[in-house]
């Protein structure tokens, strides 16, 4: 049974200090288009950066997650990602006027209970699963700490957290399809120890951290002149020692702690850009451990888009949908630049073309004499070229418009395109076309195998009355 991917119904903000930077900081969750996944928008910067929250733009520093893009940084997403995956949110935009998200009360209800107030709406596309094969592992020696992906039909995770402390040396907690996450993970704040408070607070760290936003653990004896002192350090008057909690909050469970770390880990395993079919286990796990495998499942279903995106359906022996001729009806180029010579499909969101590169190519005169090779500039042009025939052939007079591309980014290339080859392009809209603005992903293939690959961004803008 297929499972439709989620936006929000209606747009909204919440507000509160960041955990690290403890300045005010406003995020607005608003609805997205499908197959977008999370994208984090930030407002305070000329130009509106944004920042996919992939695990591709991943940064590890101490007890946060962070996403770095071109200089442009976002912190402590991870509560954040939690409740948006956590609810079935498959795609959303987040406007952040500053670096940091709200720590609120150090966990994810405010941000569910928004959810839930808005809704969600339903959307066409269908939801995008990573479905764990085989057993994935990653471990770090310094913290002990470890993650294990298994496969299996639904997303579970199992969870055990141990620390040298007489309070909180061993818990658990799990999560499968019958755990009401709303209720009994949502909640569940972050805590730290005291011991730690004071490296946290020279390490220029949870500036904006209090005893309304974590669980301070306590697992010593400590005097009066010690809570006098974190009574002026919090700001906080009768500071109390309540059943190893340094202020008097009552635990929403006896193993919060753990369920808390457990929203950890989706969150950031929420940065892989999928929802995940497998079974989790997580030892000890930490920010650290958690992202670098958000990483691998990343790198995994790059991998898996690349096998996907061979047009395995196409014959190029056979007769083309589009020959030359009717591509020049629809492209303003000409030869020596008109570089795509066949279309064998085209529909609302895919294009499969080629081009046969011989060595009559007049760039084979200079690139190079005596190894003749197609530069890649040309190849992300033929490219770009294919991807203008799927936009064009949308709009009832194609012959009035032109495709003019904006962006081009995450260009690689993988293999040399010699004469003889022939070039075969698959691209993709990655989003519906939205005020004359299209995004693709594309693809070039000689045989089978993967020669480069690209993101574009291209504007159709009207040419002739």
């Amino acid at each position: 049974m297929s499972v439709k991917q989620n936006t929000l119904k209606a747009e909204f903000s919440l507000k509160g200090k960041g955990l690290h930077t403890g300045k005010e900081v406003c995020a607005t969750f608003k609805p997205a288009e499908e197959n977008c996944g999370y994208r984090i928008i930030r407002t305070d910067i000329e130009g509106r950066p944004v920042i996919p929250a992939l695990a591709a733009y991943v940064q590890f520093v101490d007890r946060a997650s962070c996403l770095e893009k071109e200089g442009v940084k976002i912190f402590t997403m991870e509560h954040a990602m939690a409740a948006l995956y956590g609810c079935g949110v498959d795609n959303c935009d987040i406007e952040l006027d500053g670096e940091e998200f709200p720590i609120l009360d150090g966990s994810s209800r405010f941000y569910v209970e928004a959810i839930e107030k808005v809704g969600l709406q339903e959307q066409n596309a269908e939801r995008q699963y990573f479905e764990v094969t085989e057993k994935m592992e990653f471990a770090c020696e310094a913290t002990q700490s470890k993650i294990t992906l298994l496969p299996d039909t639904e997303y579970s995770i199992n969870l055990v957290v141990a620390y040298d402390s007489p309070y909180l040396s061993m818990q658990y907690a799990t999560y499968d399809s019958r755990t009401n996450f709303v209720k009994e993970i949502a909640p569940c704040r972050t805590f730290v120890f005291l011991r730690e408070v004071e490296a946290l607070f020279a390490n220029n760290l949870i500036k904006g951290g209090d005893l309304q936003n974590a669980i301070v653990i306590v697992d010593k004896e400590i005097s009066e002149e010690e809570v006098k002192r974190l009574s002026a350090q919090f700001g906080y008057e009768g500071i109390e020692v309540k059943q190893g909690i340094l202020n008097n909050l009552d635990l929403y469970f006896d193993n919060e702690p753990a369920r808390h770390k457990l929203l950890d880990v989706m969150g950031d395993l929420a940065l892989c850009g999928r929802f995940i079919k497998g079974r989790v286990i997580a030892e000890r796990p930490g920010h650290k451990v958690n992202t670098a495998m958000a990483q691998k499942i990343y790198k995994a279903v790059l991998n898996a888009e690349k096998e996907d995106a061979y047009p395995a359906d196409v014959d190029i022996m056979a007769e083309p949908l589009m020959d030359i001729n009717k591509i020049r009806m629809l492209l303003p180029h000409r030869p020596p630049f008109l570089l795509i010579d066949k279309i064998y499909k085209v529909t609302n969101n895919v294009v499969i073309g080629c081009k046969n590169v011989t060595m009559n190519e007049p760039f084979f005169v200079g690139h190079f004499p005596d190894e003749p090779v197609m530069p890649g500039v040309l190849i992300v042009e033929a490219m770009s070229q294919c991807g203008g025939i799927l936009v064009l052939n949308q709009v009832p007079d194609p012959e009035n418009y032109s495709t003019y591309f904006m962006k081009i980014d995450g260009v690689k290339f993988r293999k040399k395109v010699v004469p003889g080859d022939t070039l075969v392009f698959k691209l993709i809209t990655l989003a519906p076309v939205k005020r004359g603005i299209v995004t693709m992903k594309g693809y070039a293939f000689v045989g089978k195998k993967l020669v480069c690959e690209g993101e574009f961004m291209a504007q159709v803008a009207k040419t002739k009355n």
